[in-house]
């Protein structure tokens, strides 16, 4: 293993993973194109016909993403992010991935009191209860902003069946 491979993650490893990512993205799409019928129809062009089309686009422009990765970062030991900082990205990206992950099993208001009491608590060294009221709320004022002001329903998983609103 490298020095830099323990130092961080490798420009060339990123570069190759964003063009494989969005490449995929493209290939998904034009293929989902394709069910939807991407060719010439007696009136025009199918409701798949341009969107296949921006995902071989999509695709081409990934693939040649992925060639000079390969041809100007492979080999270079260039740093795209070193591990210090890539931990504090992933003090950031991790906690957002479980607010996702809570909202969508337990709904948006008890996914936004634990999202907001733990980073409170966690990352800003609040004490406990200051992040727990603070969680609470924030999740009541969205509560009346979205549910009673905009009249807009949010996901509130079991919370709704719980306290009956509804």
């Amino acid at each position: 293993m490298s020095e830099n491979s323990v130092n961080g993650l490798s420009r060339f490893a990123m570069e190759a993973a964003v063009a494989l990512l969005t490449g995929a993205f493209g290939i998904a799409v034009a293929y989902g194109s394709i069910e939807a019928d991407a060719g010439w129809t007696d009136m025009g062009p199918g409701a798949g016909y341009f969107p296949f089309y921006i995902g071989l686009l999509i695709t081409f422009g990934s693939a040649a993403n992925l060639v000079y990765a390969f041809v100007k970062h492979r080999g270079t030991g260039e740093i795209f992010v070193d591990m210090a900082r890539f931990k504090v990205v992933l003090g950031f990206l991790l906690p957002l991935v479980a607010f996702a992950a809570v909202s969508t099993v337990l709904g948006l208001y008890v996914g936004t009191t634990l999202y907001i009491a733990g980073t409170m608590i966690f990352q800003s060294k609040y004490k406990w209860w200051a992040g727990l009221a603070t969680g609470i709320g924030v999740a009541l004022f969205f509560f009346v902003i979205f549910e009673i002001g905009f009249k807009v329903p949010l996901l509130k998983g079991p919370v709704e069946a719980f306290f009956g609103i509804y």
